[in-house]
Order: structure tokens, then sequence, then C-alpha cells
């Protein structure tokens, strides 16, 4: 019994919830604006896998669709963009939405989180403000690209393989 509890306990930290939430609080006058939503926001295992499929599902759907109206990139651009913060809010289900800042926030990935945000403002900035067709489209492939670093920066040594991969691709003599 007590090896399943500590295969249960180890799974939990595997996918970053907390395996003792009570003593991980707090004094409450040291509490954040995210520890109260950690602590009105509690979900069992079950609800958090569920909440995460639906959120993941619905985003990948909405991605996915964008690809229907692809050649009008105002519609792709919002449903893109709509589709990856779906996808992006369905890993603060497993983890919680105060370790998922704290992870967006850490020095390993600042930098790439901040471009990532700041492409899908300026996609949907584009896409609903300007109306410029040429301006979304390259704030898509920002906002893909931002995406694609941002991803990798979770998997070890996953950014320094592409950078080495790239530039050898790319390191030509003219």
């Amino acid at each position: 019994m007590d090896t399943m509890r500590g295969a249960l306990e180890r799974a939990k930290m595997l996918v970053g919830m907390e395996v003792d939430e009570e003593s991980g609080l707090p004094p409450p006058e040291e509490q954040s604006f995210f520890d109260d939503i950690n602590r009105s926001c509690t979900l069992n295992t079950t609800q958090r896998l569920y909440g995460f499929a639906i959120c993941l599902a619905a985003g990948l759907t909405c991605t996915f669709l964008s690809m229907i109206v692809f050649f009008n990139p105002v519609k792709f651009g919002v449903t893109f963009t709509l589709g990856n913060l779906m996808a992006l809010g369905s890993t603060a289900f497993l983890i919680g939405p105060k370790r998922q800042f704290d992870m967006m926030l850490d020095s390993v990935r600042i930098y790439a989180t901040a471009i990532y945000i700041a492409s899908i403002i300026i996609a949907l900035f584009c896409a609903l403000y300007v109306h410029s067709k040429l301006l979304t489209l390259l704030a898509i492939i920002l906002e893909f690209g931002a995406l694609v670093w941002y991803s990798l920066s979770y998997i070890p040594f996953a950014r320094s393989i592409v950078s080495k991969v790239m530039t050898s691709c790319f390191d030509t003599d003219f």
C-alpha cells in the first residue's frame, strides 16, 4: 500500500502537482493572487485531467480549423491564436495557474515567454485592429516560431540542439 502511495506521489510530482498542498501554503500575509486562485480552484486528479484534455482538444481543434480559413489571414490569425492560448492554458489544469506562471517566468524561458506573448498580442492587433493581411501573416509566422522556441524550452537541451542544427544547415560560404 505504501509503494502505491509513493508511486502516486511521484507521478503527481512528475506532472507538476503538489503532493501535500496544505503544508506548502505560505502564511496569510505572504499569500499572492495566485495562491488565492489555487485555493479556490481545488480540483481532484480526475477533474484536472478532464480539464486538461478538454482545453487541449479545444485548442488543437481551433488550431486545425484555422487551416480552413488559411487564405483569409485575419480569420486565420484569430483562430490560430485562440487555439494556441487554449492549448497553453490547458497545462494550467495539470500543474496549477501559479506554477504555470512561475514556470513561464523561469530564467530559462523568460525571453521565449516574452516573445511568445508579444507575438500573440501583435497577431491579434494586426488581425483585429489593423486588418492587414500581410502584417497578420507575418505576425502568425512570428507567433509560430515563438511557440516552437517556447515549447522547446521545456525539453532539456532541445534549444541548443536545434540551434546547432540550424547553424550547420545555414552556415554556408558564398
